[in-house]
């Protein structure tokens, strides 16, 4: 690839220079990362775009919710990206890759990119190169970059590590579906939205929007949040209720946290949280490599075999580690 033309062509706003640099970081190939590194490198980090992070339960309506906001931002003159991350099934390592098909009228408009990515087994649902595809999206001048997550848990942390916002998307229910919902979840989002707030869901929809605005209460008060947030709102993907209230209460949001010094504090923080995230893969990866693998197998025979104690193994292989020469 050539490094130089192709940021050149990405900082231009080359929709398929965009999307051939996310399938260069997507690679697990030492080449592909090599030329992935340099391209990063060459792209910069001048330009920034709002980060907004979107989980739910599955069957929430997502897809739905994301093409109806985006569609409202591209007609207010915005440039919308949209990393959506699709399950990998855990046998045969396969995707359906179908978010792109359920956004037809904002995946047609031109001031919208979709990439639908696999998870590849990810914690939280996040492709480990997401956060490499959110600065090339930057790079190519998008206003916001939305990054859908495969359901909740309490690994949605790195969702979080993202993101400038983290908004929570909830269907319409009881007392049950509340109680379901992680504690962890519930601090990390800055907005909480219940969808379907439409029809004969909308009585359900405010009294869980009421559930939620009480739970959020009992919190404890974060500093990067002025008076009133994190808050619970009803919207509806259907008919587009709620959603310009909430676009604005985001922006409201994101001026105060740049204005209070959080934004750039909570971006230097989350730089720091990727560099030990890449380092540890990178430990990770010397594992799978020889002759590191050829110890590990050798140690955990023995451990199977009862000759060896998993603590005393797995101290040996550190050791051997620490002084760069496994199997040496």
């Amino acid at each position: 690839m050539d490094i130089a033309g192709t940021a050149a062509a990405i900082r231009g706003g080359d929709r398929r220079a965009l999307a051939r640099a996310i399938t260069l970081v997507e690679s697990g190939r030492a080449d592909h990362r090599a030329q992935a590194v340099a391209l990063l490198s060459a792209l910069g980090r001048d330009r920034q775009a709002l980060r907004l992070g979107l989980s739910g339960t599955p069957g929430v309506g997502k897809s739905t919710f994301i093409e109806a906001f985006g569609m409202l931002l591209v007609e207010a003159g915005l440039r919308v990206a949209v990393l959506a991350v699709d399950p990998s099934s855990a046998r045969s390592g396969g995707s359906i890759l179908g978010d792109k098909t359920r956004m037809e009228r904002l995946s047609r408009h031109p001031a919208a990119f979709i990439r639908p990515s696999p998870s590849q087994a990810q914690m939280g649902g996040v492709a480990r190169r997401t956060r490499e595809a959110v600065a090339l999206c930057e790079a190519a001048g998008f206003d916001v970059v939305l990054i859908e997550t495969v359901g909740v848990g309490q690994s949605e942390t790195m969702v979080a590590e993202m993101c400038d916002l983290f908004v929570l998307l909830m269907a319409p229910a009881g007392g049950d579906e509340l109680q379901g919902v992680k504690r962890g979840i519930m601090e990390m989002a800055d907005l909480i939205l219940v969808n379907k707030a439409d029809g004969d869901l909308l009585p359900a929809a405010t009294r869980t929007v009421a559930d939620y605005a009480g739970a959020l209460r009992l919190l404890r008060r974060r500093p990067q949040d002025p008076d009133g947030f994190p808050k619970a709102m009803p919207v509806s993907a259907v008919s587009g209720a709620g959603l310009a209230t909430a676009w604005a209460e985001m922006q409201t949001l994101a001026d105060w946290r740049r204005a209070h010094g959080h934004w750039d504090g909570r971006r230097a923080d989350q730089a720091g949280y990727w560099f030990t995230q890449e380092v540890r893969q990178g430990l990770l990866a010397v594992l799978d490599r020889e002759p590191a693998r050829g110890v590990m197998a050798r140690l955990a025979a023995e451990v199977g075999q009862g000759t060896r104690p998993p603590e005393a193994a797995a101290a040996e292989m550190l050791a051997l580690l620490g002084r760069g020469a496994p199997g040496g």
